[in-house]
């Protein structure tokens, strides 16, 4: 049996493709590998898929046996920082479990090199995601995931292309890109860039009647711009506010629209491990580094 765990914005997801459960940040700070068995026997498991923060740190999946400092380059930065997803990571590391660990994207990650005037395209859950909905809809896929925070993403001919961040264009409910004010108000000491981070998001931003509309136009401008590059490639919406705002995107975009639930990220993460642990030494472009 295949496990993947997705270290997402609210809540840890655990799954073997089939068999599933999430527990709250706040609750993985009390995680045990023994919680594993809600899935199957511990003796079963064959590899799992770990996913940690930005991960930016690695540019491979990796053994987590050989990762240094779980694979990031600080705990500092765009984030929630609650222990949960340390607790988690920490525990399947000690477990003697065979796990690999899922890179996030970034300026060592082989990607589209015009991505990196940004340092950080993405984080490591996403390429979970990708990985699920590049095997129901083809090599070339736009998948925008869309919940607290909006990262959009594109692979070309099966190899991730390269993404936007969180913090740089579409906001998400809570998250979002820095605006003037934002600006205004850590320059005059009134808020931490962190904090104005977390708080860019619809929900703080526009009024509740406008918040799924609003999320729909970004997510697809996000889309719109990734098919500028290639503009054969079918589109995905994950994320819990996939469902709201797939009519408005589709009406956006004038295209049909694949729409996934909160479990795809944990659910390709499981068949990532199945696949490198059956052998495959590559993911997407992403080399495997036993």
């Amino acid at each position: 049996m295949f496990i993947g765990i997705d270290h997402g914005t609210t809540a840890m997801r655990f799954s073997t493709g089939t068999e599933e459960f999430k527990i709250s940040r706040e609750e993985a700070r009390d995680f045990s590998v023994s919680d594993l068995s809600r899935l199957c026997p511990l003796e079963e498991i064959e590899g799992i898929a770990v996913c940690y923060s930005m991960g930016d740190g690695i540019s491979a999946i990796s053994d987590i046996r050989k990762v240094q400092g779980r694979g990031v380059i600080s705990r500092e930065g765009a984030g929630k920082h609650i222990g949960g997803g340390t607790r988690v990571y920490d525990e399947i590391e000690r477990s003697g479990l065979p796990a690999f660990v899922i890179p996030g994207l970034h300026r060592a990650s082989p990607t589209d090199p015009r991505f990196k005037a940004y340092s950080h395209q993405a984080s490591p859950e996403k390429i979970g995601i990708l990985y699920e909905v590049a095997h129901d809809l083809g090599d070339d896929v736009v998948v925008c995931d869309t919940s607290s925070n909006t990262v959009t993403l594109l692979v070309t001919a099966g190899r991730i292309t390269g993404a936007f961040d969180a913090c740089i264009f579409a906001p998400g409910t809570r998250h979002g890109a820095l605006d003037v004010d934002a600006i205004r108000r850590i320059d005059r000491g009134d808020s931490t860039a962190n904090d104005a981070f977390l708080h860019a998001g619809v929900d703080y931003t526009v009024p509740p009647e406008l918040r799924v509309e609003t999320m729909a136009m970004f997510a697809a401008m996000e889309c719109a711009s990734m098919l500028l590059i290639n503009p054969g490639a079918r589109v995905a919406l994950a994320g819990s506010m996939a469902p709201p705002i797939a009519p408005g995107v589709e009406a956006l975009l004038a295209r049909e629209v694949a729409v996934y639930d909160e479990w795809c990220a944990a659910r390709g993460l499981a068949r990532i491990a199945r696949d490198v642990f059956s052998g495959a030494t590559g993911i997407l472009g992403l080399a495997v580094e036993r």
